[in-house]
């Protein structure tokens, strides 16, 4: 009894949250959906990341050193001393693995958000030793936003025609994607 009564403590803050207090979501999106909503995209390298305060808010910012331009205007972005920069709210859940000097390919949004990558942290794609990590679903699939297990003993692997792997195929997707926007 003293464990329901308990039980029900606790619930009542839960249910006295107006319905937008709860966690965000966001829809997962296939590779030509992130491309279209990108409005910078670009392959980059992070820089070493520094606690910015604006406004009583705390950003992680990350300085990015653009290596090439798919789409749009880095120069868009946030900039921190004269620099592009990703701005990620301190505290976020679900970030993917940042790291300075780590090489990606990013889908982006410019406005200044919790998180600057389209679909909450999906259009990120890190480039590993030539490869991108964990790969890209072709066709209409959506991205995976955890890395899948390995294939069970005796079943076939995943072919590089299943997924795209090569920094360069990703590109010209990612152009074709944004030439077929409506």
């Amino acid at each position: 009894m003293k464990a329901r009564a308990l039980l029900g403590l606790l619930l009542v803050p839960a249910l006295l949250l107006p319905p937008g207090a709860q966690a965000t979501t966001a829809p997962t999106l296939t590779l030509a959906q992130q491309a279209k909503k990108a409005e910078v995209i670009v392959r980059a390298t992070l820089g070493q990341p520094a606690d910015v305060q604006e406004g009583g808010v705390t950003y992680a910012a990350y300085p990015l050193t653009v290596t090439e331009t798919l789409a749009g205007d880095p120069a868009g972005l946030p900039q921190r001393e004269g620099v592009p920069t990703l701005y990620f709210l301190k505290g976020v859940a679900d970030l993917p693995d940042l790291r300075a000097g780590q090489d990606v390919i990013a889908l982006l949004y410019t406005a200044r958000l919790d998180s600057p990558l389209v679909g909450f942290n999906q259009g990120w794609y890190p480039v590993v030793n030539g490869v991108i990590v964990n790969g890209v679903p072709v066709s209409g699939e959506a991205a995976p936003a955890v890395t899948p297990p390995a294939p069970a003993s005796g079943s076939p692997a995943v072919t590089p025609e299943a997924a795209i792997t090569d920094p360069a195929k990703l590109r010209a997707a990612i152009l074709a994607a944004r030439e077929a926007r409506p």
